[in-house]
This record gives structure tokens, C-alpha cells and sequence, in this order.
């Protein structure tokens, strides 16, 4: 197999969509649609199921990416250890972030590193939606930035570094687009977008509760995996997104109006790690990242209590 089909068909099983494939990888959708059909020809079997709607991976894909993926990082990481000896460099970190808010963030600790830390080098990489923990537990991230809580026995989660508060993206011809703010029992009005994929329940009630504070249902929308997705729906008129203040500066578009949600809690982001990870790399960007945190400008960034 060639490397270029090996990376496209993972990027493929990930973001089902052709499209965003091609956006990751700098390529044409149709050397991307070349590409898998090549690899699909080596194989003698359809590796994904192609409809006008969407794109979903066949069982022969699935068993080919789980036996692939850890092959694939290997390679990655092999690359990486040579690269960085090649410069000079004491350890790579694999930073994972959740959101535009957050990858500007690691990035500026990444630029602070750079002045502190000279042999460490930082590569950083979008968290998926749909999978906010995979990417991590399979060793591909050494730490992310993400939001808060987290549940999980395996993972290490906090304490908070930023907040920020909800917003309540509706489309701009909805009655609650003109409201200064709403309330959480307002959501009972409108169909809430949820997320598709990994999650464990209490982030999915997160982002999309099923009940009012008073108890009154809310009804689900259609499932999403990518904000522009989500954002594209809420303009179409097919429900609303309840999501956090950053997102009115970073996917600001026609269509869809953001309105504070008053009595919501705020998003909280931490560092996440897997449990017992601990290493020198991995204290010195949570030493920068406090350190970032506590600095932060005020606006739709808040920090929260220095750690």
C-alpha cells in the first residue's frame, strides 16, 4: 500500500466526507475519490458505502482501519523521534485541542515553550467532535485541551485553565433571534442539534440536555459531527446549537444569530491526559499553560482561578 492511500483512507474513515478529506490533506476531492477507489481495487471490496447523502465505512473497512491505525502511528511517531533528532530536539508532545478557542490557546503556550524549552517540540492537532477522547486513549495525543468534566477512569481531567459562557445559536428568523438572552427552559421551544459519535451520556447531555431545569423535554434535532455541519442546519432551520460563546467569533456566518443562554453554566477547558501519563514534557506545557491561562486576556476568553 502506498502511503498516500494508507493516510487518505484513515482521514476518509474519520470525517466521512469527502470534502473535508481533501481540505486535510491538500489534494482534490477527485484524487481523493482516486485514491480510495485504487486502494478499494487492491482490496476487491467497497472500503466505504457512498450514498447522495452521505458516506458511511462497509465491516471490510472498519476491520482495515482497526488493523492499520496503530501501524500508521508508529510510522508517525517513528518520523517524529528521527526529525527531532535530526534538530536537536529532546521529546516531541502530541497536543490535542477541542475547538478554534482552545487551538489558539495552545498555541500561544507552544510559543512560550519555545523560549523555556528549546529541546521540546510541540505538534498539535484538532480533536474530533464526534470522538473527544480516541485520539488520546489510543496514544495518539499526549494531552488535550478540551472541556470540562471528565468522567472517564482512564482519563485525567482539570482543573480548569479558561471559561467562557453558552450561547444558543438559533437561525436569525427564529422568535428567539431579537432576545437579549434565554433561559435553559427556553430550549424546550426549539429541536437542540446533538453530536454523533464516541460520547459518553453525561457529554452528550452537555450538549444537548433532554430535559429543562423544570423538566419539560426538549426534543433532539439531527445529529452532527463538525460545527460547520452543525451551523449549515441551524441556518437550513432544522434546530438550534447550544454551544460556547467562542463560537459567534470564530463561525460567524448569515443565517444563524447567537444568543447568551443567562442561567447556563459556563464551559470550562482543561488539560486532559491519559491517568499515570506523567513525564517531564508533560509537566513543562502544563507549567506554560497556567502560566498562559493566568494572563489571558479578558473578553470572550475568561480565565478561570489561577491554578
Amino acid at each position: 500500500m502506498e502511503r498516500d492511500e494508507v493516510e487518505c483512507f484513515l482521514l476518509l474513515a474519520e470525517e466521512l466526507h469527502f470534502g473535508r478529506t481533501a481540505e486535510r490533506m491538500g489534494l482534490s476531492r477527485a484524487r481523493v475519490s482516486q485514491l480510495i477507489q485504487r486502494l478499494e481495487r487492491r482490496v476487491g471490496a467497497p472500503l466505504f458505502v457512498r450514498t447522495s447523502r452521505r458516506v458511511t465505512i462497509s465491516a471490510i473497512g472498519r476491520r482495515l482501519r482497526t488493523d492499520l491505525e496503530p501501524h500508521h502511528r508508529a510510522m508517525d511517531a517513528a518520523l517524529a523521534r528521527a526529525v527531532a533528532t535530526a534538530r536537536g530536539i529532546d521529546a516531541v508532545l502530541h497536543v490535542g485541542f477541542s475547538n478554534p478557542l482552545t487551538g489558539e490557546f495552545v498555541m500561544k503556550v507552544t510559543e512560550a515553550l519555545r523560549g523555556s524549552h528549546p529541546g521540546l517540540a510541540v505538534e498539535i492537532c484538532e480533536v474530533p467532535m464526534a470522538d473527544p477522547y480516541g485520539r488520546l486513549r489510543d496514544g495518539e495525543f499526549d494531552v488535550q485541551l478540551q472541556e470540562l468534566p471528565v468522567r472517564e477512569d482512564d482519563l485525567d481531567g482539570g482543573p480548569p485553565l479558561l471559561t467562557e459562557e453558552r450561547v444558543l445559536a438559533v437561525p436569525s428568523a427564529h422568535p428567539l433571534a431579537v432576545r437579549g438572552s434565554v433561559s435553559l427552559e427556553d430550549l424546550a421551544g426549539v429541536p437542540l442539534l446533538t453530536v454523533e459519535g464516541e460520547l459518553p451520556d453525561y457529554r452528550r447531555e452537555q450538549h444537548a440536555p433532554t430535559r429543562t431545569p423544570s423538566g419539560r423535554p426538549i426534543a433532539p434535532g439531527p445529529s452532527v459531527t463538525q460545527m460547520q455541519e452543525a451551523l449549515v442546519l441551524v441556518a437550513g432551520g432544522r434546530g438550534a446549537l447550544l454551544t460556547a460563546a467562542h463560537t459567534a467569533t470564530y463561525f460567524a456566518r448569515p443565517g444563524v444569530a447567537y444568543v447568551p443562554v443567562a442561567d447556563a453554566e459556563p464551559v470550562g477547558y482543561g488539560l486532559v491526559r491519559r491517568a499515570g501519563n506523567t513525564t517531564g514534557a508533560l509537566a513543562a506545557f502544563a507549567g506554560a499553560a497556567r502560566a498562559a491561562a493566568r494572563g489571558a486576556a479578558r473578553g470572550v476568553l475568561r480565565t478561570a482561578a489561577p491554578v
